[in-house]
This record gives C-alpha cells, structure tokens and sequence, in this order.
C-alpha cells in the first residue's frame, strides 16, 4: 500500500520541505498496528479490535475508529488533512472527537450522491473547516447540494505530479514504435467519459489535412472496444493511421508520452488529470476537453488546446492548429508550466497554503 501511495505522499513531503516547522504524521486504518517512516514523514497504522458489527443475513456495519481517533488526538494537530470527500459517518465522527481541530477535506473526483445519501454527506461533512479540489470550479454543485456548507472555504491543491523528465523523441520513437507527423496519443479508459469515439472522429476529420497524423491509444478497461474497433475499421481514415495499444503497465508509458507530439484526451469529467500532469513532465502538450480540472492544469489554455467535450470539429481544428505551431518550444513550454504550476514542488506550496489557511497559521 504504501509503495502505490508514494507519489502521493510526495506533495505532503514537498509541502514540508517548503515550510520550516511544519510537521505532517501521516495515520491510517490498519489490520494491525505499525508505525514507519515514508519520505521523511512519521506514519502510523492504528488497528481496531472488534472493526464491524455482524448483521443476520451477513451483512456488516463498520465500527467508528476509536482508537484512531485516538492516535490523531494525541498527536495535538493543528489541522487534520482527510483524505477524499467519501466516508461521511467517519468524518462526522472524527469532528465529534476532536472538537475544535479545523479538519480540510480533499476531493479525488467524488460523484455527488442522491436522495439519502446525499443527506448523510451533509451531515457527515458538516464538520469540515474547508476543502480542496484541483479546481475551485468542482466545490460549486456541492455547495449547491448543500453537501458543502456555503461558508466552506475552497482551497485549489492538485490532487499529485509526476516524476516523468523529457526525453528524446527520436530515441522514444525508436524504443516505441510510435510515429506520425504529428503522433498523437490517447491515454484513458475506452468508456462513454473518455469519449474515445468523438477522438477518432476529430481525427477522421484532421487527416484530410494531415496525412501522416498516427493516433495510438492506450487504455486499461475499454467497454467499448467493439464499438471503437467498428468505427476505426468501417473509417479508410482511420484504419491505417490508428493503433491500438492497450495497457502499457505504469511508468513504460513515460516513453509514450515522449514520443508523441501530442496527447489526446476527450474526458467528459475529471477529478484531476494525471494523464495531462503527465504530459506536461514530459514536455509533450496536452490537447484537452474544456472542463475545470483540465482548464487549470492546461493553464486556462495557455499551455495545450481547450475544447468543448463532445465535439469532434473543435478537436479536429485543434490538431490542426496546434500542429502548425513550433513544436520545439511548445515542448520547452510544457515543461516550464509544469515545473512552475504541476512538479511535487508546487504542489506542496498550495498544500502549505491551505494548512496555514485553515489553522489560522503562518
């Protein structure tokens, strides 16, 4: 667990860096009682002795965690960082154990909830001093909902970064099989969110223009890969200039990410956008629906295309467009937004940032 928590654990470990005196102890829930040390930072795991009530017919209810509430007690915290706006009954009860301590939520792309549900969220986070999202924009339905109290004050923090440098392209491409003038790449889901078909229309539409365009999509689950099949192999357009790649296992897709000139995405929602964080530490330029998380990583624009999700001609005009531009500093550019505005560094600083917010601190 704590091998695939890492890279998360990074922005607490920047953020710590950033801010002499500040302290983080990272405690989770644990089939048993361990304490280590992660990048730096004390960790604990706090075990309960009897975890769930048994119900006839086998269902469980989970216990409070007492003894965790506990641990978090003893450590005097200033403010307490809880991870995800899930688990409303937990938060709730962690406020009603540590009265008076600011508690500051963080979002990793939460659904809204509806009927019941969606009251005990409001219950549960009622407690909550503030809340973090990659975008501001995200706190509003929950605001509206009442899942968030309207005087919740909203914090921007990216959910992680990426340890991916630049590379050569010439060197990816012969390690990859990637070509294309311009390679695009797809990294996602093949599913409705994705929108892998409104990304093979743009580039059905683009290749009229850009005869050499590739696009090369890599994905993990794909519910719609006979319809993405069907649509490339029914499309002249597409069926010599598509390939589908499947799962590349995490970090192989480094090499990818290089080797593209672009990379594509056609997301309908996201929490974040690791798949454009990625990119820009890459130094490869995202070309991207326009929706909050993406708009804040994309730098308003600024750094990699925005486009209205669902429409292929945006996407086609796009690709177009950014490929007509200077691809050598559109790449230097990608990699100063992200050392700027996305590397473990920044991301610590708005972590700093919403701490000294909440606590009252400096």
């Amino acid at each position: 667990m704590l091998a695939g928590w890492r890279d998360f654990g990074r922005g607490f470990a920047a953020a710590v860096a950033s801010a002499p005196g500040l302290r983080v102890t990272l405690v989770f829930a644990g089939w048993s009682d361990y304490r280590t040390e992660v990048l730096g930072m004390d960790c604990r795991f706090v075990s309960e002795p009897d975890p769930v009530i048994r119900l006839p017919g086998g269902r469980m209810i989970c216990r409070l965690p007492h003894r965790l509430y506990a641990t978090i007690l003893s450590l005097a915290p200033d403010a307490i960082h809880f991870e995800g706006l899930v688990l409303p009954r937990l938060l709730h009860g962690l406020g009603a154990a540590l009265p008076g301590i600011p508690i500051i939520a963080q979002d990793h792309g939460t659904k809204l909830r509806s009927g019941w549900r969606r009251w005990v969220a409001r219950w549960g986070f009622a407690p909550l001093s503030g809340a973090m999202f990659t975008a501001r924009e995200q706190a509003e339905p929950f605001k509206r909902a009442g899942v968030l109290r309207q005087n919740v004050t909203i914090y921007e923090v990216m959910e992680g970064s990426s340890d991916f440098t630049p590379g050569d392209r010439d060197a990816a491409r012969a390690a990859t099989g990637l070509s294309g003038d311009p390679c695009l790449l797809c990294l996602g889901n093949l599913d409705s969110n994705k929108d892998p078909l409104m990304v093979l229309e743009a580039v059905a539409r683009a290749s009229s223009t850009l005869p050499a365009l590739q696009l090369y999509l890599c994905f993990r689950r794909a519910p719609l890969l006979d319809a993405v099949r069907a649509r490339i192999s029914g499309d002249p357009r597409l069926a010599a200039r598509v390939r589908l790649l499947g799962e590349i296992p995490f970090p192989g897709t480094e090499s990818y990410i290089r080797a593209a000139d672009f990379v594509v995405q056609g997301s309908h929602a996201e929490g974040s956008g690791f798949a454009a964080i990625e990119a820009f530490a890459c130094g490869t330029t995202p070309l991207m629906t326009d929706i909050p998380s993406l708009r804040r990583i994309a730098g308003d624009g600024q750094y990699g295309a925005l486009v209205p999700a669902g429409d292929a001609p945006s996407l086609e005009r796009a690709i177009i467009e950014w490929s007509a531009r200077d691809r050598s500093l559109l790449r230097r550019e990608a990699r100063e937004h992200f050392e700027h505005a996305l590397s473990f560094a920044a991301v610590g600083k708005e972590l700093r940032a919403a701490y000294q917010g909440v606590s009252g601190r400096r």
